[in-house]
């Protein structure tokens, strides 16, 4: 005690305090300023978990939403009957197998028209994913009413052109008006540009300016290099200090001619209607290869052509300048739809990223925990009832017991390895299969539904089995009548909390093969199949830039699903636990 009360004589009821002694007031305020220096480290500690936790998911998230919205091309699309049924039959096997690609690709052509020789078309053709036509198959397929019409139809674009409206791609500048008149030589491949009022000199200042810092930058890495002293660092040094030379000597020549490169910004002239893109110009005059071809006119009056630059050099972005320049055309056409990317749930995997989903993953995954569940469930709830209620104590079941706690925190690996052996090797069970991954996961949850029943057994309070017992029931009518039912829901949610971590484990599924790649949905237990967590392993080991966001997208997915089965397990713990 801190204080001792006393009552003064002849005044009775009225309690006075006794002297603190001054090493009493130290101690305690020595254990004050101890209690708030543990709140406040928890209360840290609980800041920084949150603040770690945010950054975690929204670093997700940014990284994921991508996935979600997908960019098509509205094109006009002539359903030739020629071309999809030339018998006119209208049977179903020859609609299927009419060439769709090659009619998406002519209503590309008709939006981006006056493209010519063979590199140029193809890398229009490359905008649209080949499974474009995919959509288009089944509108004809659905409603052969539409052969011979020419309806506005979704397209679906490449990995490559749909990240380039997503911003994986260059800034686009557009400069001002120029002064002078431009006059070209020619409306296709390369042509000169001259211009009557030296409009190219700003421009070719510019360049000058980008190859001094190009030389500054090789520089300093030519320092860097030097410094780590390994093998190879002096012939490397070499080479960059003297590329840093040559682009120091062009820079400082401000009235020569310059070349740019695939390492520079690419700089456009638009006029005419078209886009070239310069290779060599001077203070008057450009030479360039035509992207958009230009008009039959000659030349582009003051104020009506201008400079256009794509800031971020072609060599370090997966898009290339003629094909910015046709998707540029095909957004200020209005001819770009972004909508819900609803394909990432309903396909299945494939090698394109604008074509890859989810869809088998998800069915996967429920196939197997369908098996996890079934399998688990009533031999963990059997075996704890039997070690609760059942078994005698002695050295046997208490090795049961110390054998169960420990397989709850052996690594998930030797689980995939003990399926391996057992299930592949010695039964023959099929690789890759959802039986198979389901019985390993059974393996890896079943010590924790045993815990989970076990502790939710010994929660219900004795009398009741007394009682039971008392009115004439037999043990096995106490237990499953009374006890069991009153440790349903704590069972329930050990279940749950098993199903959730089975649902995020990788390691067993890939030791008995569901690493394959599976572009079917399956449909039973023996056919192969993949889960989420083992296709988020998949995709996050792919070089594509879009299967990152497919990865962060599919994590997303995973996280939502868990976070709903812990959510549900705490509900049902809220809303049947008892106060006995």
């Amino acid at each position: 005690m801190t204080e001792i009360i006393q009552l003064r004589p002849g005044q009775p009821g009225r309690p006075t305090q006794a002297p603190v002694r001054a090493d009493v007031k130290a101690r305690l305020r020595a254990r004050h300023r101890g209690n708030a220096r543990y709140r406040a480290y928890g209360l840290s500690a609980l800041v920084l978990a949150s603040l770690f936790l945010i950054v975690l998911i929204a670093d997700i998230v940014v990284k994921g939403a991508p996935a979600f919205v997908a960019h098509r091309l509205m094109l006009d699309v002539q359903l030739k009957a020629d071309v999809i049924d030339p018998q006119g039959k209208r049977d179903r096997s020859t609609l299927l197998a009419a060439d769709y690609m090659a009619l998406a690709r002519e209503a590309l052509a008709s939006a981006v028209p006056g493209v010519e020789g063979r590199v140029a078309k193809k890398q229009l053709n490359d905008l649209l994913s080949s499974g474009a036509a995919d959509d288009l198959r089944d509108m004809v397929v659905a409603n052969p009413k539409l052969i011979g019409s020419t309806p506005s139809v979704p397209l679906l674009l490449s990995d490559t052109a749909d990240l380039y409206y997503k911003g994986d791609g260059t800034a686009v500048v557009q400069g001002p008006l120029a002064r002078g008149i431009a006059t070209p030589s020619g409306t296709s491949g390369e042509i000169t540009i001259l211009s009557s009022s030296n409009d190219f000199a700003g421009q070719l200042v510019d360049a000058k300016m980008a190859l001094l810092a190009r030389a500054a930058a090789n520089r300093a890495e030519a320092q860097r290099i030097g410094k780590l002293k390994y093998e190879g660092a002096p012939e490397r040094v070499a080479e960059l200090e003297k590329s840093a030379l040559e682009l120091e000597q062009r820079g400082s020549a401000p009235a020569e001619e310059e070349v740019l490169d695939a390492n520079l910004p690419s700089m456009l002239v638009a006029l005419n209607g078209g886009l070239v893109k310069i290779a060599k110009f001077g203070n008057s005059s450009a030479t360039g290869e035509v992207l958009v071809p230009l008009s039959s006119s000659e030349d582009a009056k003051p104020g009506s052509w201008r400079f256009i630059t794509y800031t971020t050099a072609e060599a370090i972005r997966n898009v290339s300048d003629r094909s910015v320049a046709f998707l540029e055309k095909l957004k200020s056409a209005g001819k770009v739809d972004k909508a819900f990317n609803w394909r990432f749930f309903t396909a299945g995997d494939s090698r394109e990223p604008e074509l890859a989903g989810i869809r088998g993953a998800i069915v996967g995954s429920i196939l197997t925990l369908l098996v996890t569940i079934l399998t688990a469930l009533p031999i963990g709830v059997l075996a704890a009832v039997y070690l609760e209620k059942f078994a005698p104590k002695n050295w046997f079941t208490d090795l049961i017991e110390i054998n169960i706690n420990n397989l709850a925190a052996v690594p998930s690996i030797v689980f995939g390895l003990l399926g391996l052996a057992i299930f592949l090797n010695f039964f023959g069970m099929p690789r890759s299969a959802p039986l198979v991954g389901g019985l390993v996961l059974a393996l890896l949850v079943l010590p924790t539904i045993i815990i989970a029943t076990r502790a939710a057994l010994k929660a219900v309070p004795p009398s009741i089995e007394e009682a039971a017992l008392g009115v004439g029931a037999s043990k096995q009518q106490a237990i499953f009548h009374h006890v069991l039912p009153l440790a349903m829901p704590g069972i329930m949610t050990g279940a749950i909390i098993g199903m959730a971590h089975a649902l995020g484990e990788t390691a067993p599924l890939l030791m008995i093969g569901m690493i394959a790649f599976i572009v079917d949905v399956p449909k039973g237990l023996t056919e192969s199949a993949t889960v989420l967590p083992v296709q988020i392993y998949l995709w996050s080991d792919l070089p594509e830039p879009a299967f990152q966001a497919k990865t962060a997208a599919a994590i997303l997915v995973l996280l939502a699903v868990l976070f709903v089965m812990n959510g549900t397990a705490i509900w049902l713990r809220k809303k049947f636990e008892r106060r006995w």
